[in-house]
């Protein structure tokens, strides 16, 4: 950004900018579905979002229980690529 003064000096401000896409945190939700285990849904977890088994284990019973979960926090740059990989592997999982 370039601010003029009256004296015509050129005076310059660093303005920081960030892409508010990607920057506000966002919820990656996982869904139920009939079709994979829930040895799968752990596993996939487990591998993908990095939870712990115990965490694994609590969000694929949520999800079977209530319908969806959310099974990881963060900005859409780090959520979105395990989105696709879990979509990848034939689950339904969306970003909000």
């Amino acid at each position: 950004m370039i601010r003029f003064s009256e004296n015509k000096d050129f005076e310059f401000e660093e303005v920081e900018v960030t892409d508010e896409t990607t920057a506000r945190e966002r919820a990656l939700t996982l869904y139920n579905d009939d079709v994979n285990t829930f040895e799968f849904v752990i596993e996939s977890l487990i591998d993908i979002c990095k939870h712990d088994l115990i965490q694994a284990e609590q969000c694929t019973y949520i999800v079977h229980y209530n319908g969806k979960c959310v099974v990881k926090n963060g900005t859409y740059k780090n959520l979105h690529p395990m989105r696709i990989a879990l979509c990848d592997r034939g689950l339904s999982a969306v970003i909000h």
